[in-house]
């Protein structure tokens, strides 16, 4: 017989279990790269430019990406309910009471120890999705620098850990709007984070240069300063070591904003390709797509904080004698307020995906604006779908909850769209 303390945490495991069955079958029966009837045999279709080997691979990537997507949720979720039925949170708070030390060393040994469990309760999902995308040649990062830099994100996600909660639980002990003053505070936090984010934290993970290519940065530069926009360098980051994927961005704010074009991308697309992106980057920069973010970020917060401080003070009035939480700012509700966060960061995954795509389609048009052309789109759509053997055409659910970008299908179609309207205009470069 399972243990009375484990008895709540069983339900949880069985629903979890029906679920991750219902989204395999899910995803298996809609992996195949389907196109509507309109694009079939047009640049959109990927059995136009997929070999037949690929297509297959594809199917069988994306069904198994897309499972591990939706199990990563409730998965992390069954692990902070763990922490609180099995009684290990209630278990390490009263541990470390008794050998006396004073709080600000049960604090940081306490939320360390939540955080460790939780990483390596999650690293089974990790190692699948590592080991899957190295099987398919995506990922190409050996096992050792693969190690570190989860070892990397461990140190940053706990020392960003340490600082939110002692924050937060300090306040949650005062009286007052304990809501609106961990709102309040927030809003610094997160401008500063998206401020360190690329001249701190990235460096720890990637190597960064000058590009390496002399001419094309000037013409992306020339670019720049066609659409007003006061650069002087692009960054480029060496992850020829780690993937064979492609990619570029723009990334923080004010003087530590930089534009990033991955190695990958320069060994892999044609200077009008990489331009075109460049331009996609730039509109985010000329759209304030960042100072957006930024604004999105701290409105969400407040939504988070509101809703997710009644879910939690319910739940400590239902559950609090169960979990041995003594009070709201109990340090050993921390795995409580991580499982709130958790799902109802989850929950909102198609609001903030649909806004994303809304930005990621305007970029798209800015740059298509900027180059007055569409050459070298739909080849470059077509050549990271290949890459990465990317779904087209995802299905509704997985183009919900998983897509930042419109998809491939879209991008191509929009290219192609573009290039019928301007057709004649004489506007190509």
């Amino acid at each position: 017989m399972p243990s009375r303390k484990f008895a709540g945490l069983w339900k949880w495991i069985a629903l979890t279990a029906v679920y991750a069955v219902l989204m395999a079958v899910y995803v298996w029966f809609t992996s195949p790269n389907n196109v509507p009837a309109a694009y079939v045999g047009t640049a959109g279709d990927p059995a136009t430019f997929f070999s037949a080997e690929q297509l297959k691979d594809s199917a069988v990537l994306n069904a198994m990406r897309n499972w591990i997507f939706f199990i990563s949720g409730p998965w992390e979720w069954l692990i902070y309910l763990f922490l609180l039925f099995g009684g290990l949170a209630r278990y390490w708070r009263d541990a470390l009471e008794r050998r006396g030390l004073p709080l600000i060393v049960r604090f940081p040994l306490f939320v360390l120890l939540v955080d460790a469990a939780s990483f390596l309760l999650y690293l089974p999902l990790r190692v699948l999705g590592y080991s899957l995308s190295k099987s398919y040649g995506i990922t190409t990062q050996p096992v050792p620098g693969w190690i570190r830099d989860k070892l990397v994100a461990f140190g940053v996600g706990y020392a960003t850990l340490l600082a939110v909660s002692a924050v937060a639980f300090w306040i949650l002990s005062r009286k007052g709007r304990w809501w609106l003053k961990l709102w309040l505070i927030s809003v610094p936090f997160t401008v500063f984070m998206m401020y360190v984010q690329p001249v701190v934290i990235d460096p720890l993970y990637n190597h960064f240069t000058e590009l390496s290519d002399p001419q094309l940065e000037k013409r992306i530069l020339e670019l720049a300063a066609k659409a007003d926009i006061p650069a002087d360098r692009v960054y480029e980051a060496d992850m020829s070591t780690k993937t064979n994927a492609i990619n570029a961005y723009v990334t923080g704010i004010g003087s530590s904003l930089r534009i990033v074009l991955w190695d990958t991308t320069l060994k892999q697309l044609t200077e009008q390709e990489i331009l075109l992106i460049m331009a996609h980057e730039m509109g985010h920069y000329v759209m304030h797509h960042l100072e957006w973010s930024a604004l999105g970020a701290v409105g969400s917060s407040l939504v988070v904080i509101v809703v997710g401080g009644w879910v939690y003070t319910w739940s400590i009035r239902r559950y609090g004698e169960r979990f041995g939480i003594r009070s709201r700012s109990d340090m050993t509700a921390l795995p409580l307020l991580l499982l709130i966060i958790a799902v109802l960061s989850f929950a909102s995954l198609p609001i903030s995906n649909f806004v994303s795509r809304g930005a990621e389609s305007a970029a798209d048009a800015y740059a298509m604006d900027l180059l007055g052309s569409a050459d070298g789109s739909v080849s470059m759509q077509q050549k990271t779908a290949v890459i990465t053997l990317s779904d087209i055409n995802p299905p509704l659910l997985v183009h919900w909850f998983r897509d930042t970008h419109p998809s491939d299908l879209e991008r191509i179609a929009a290219a192609m769209k573009f290039e019928r309207e301007h057709k004649g205009e004489g506007t190509h470069e």
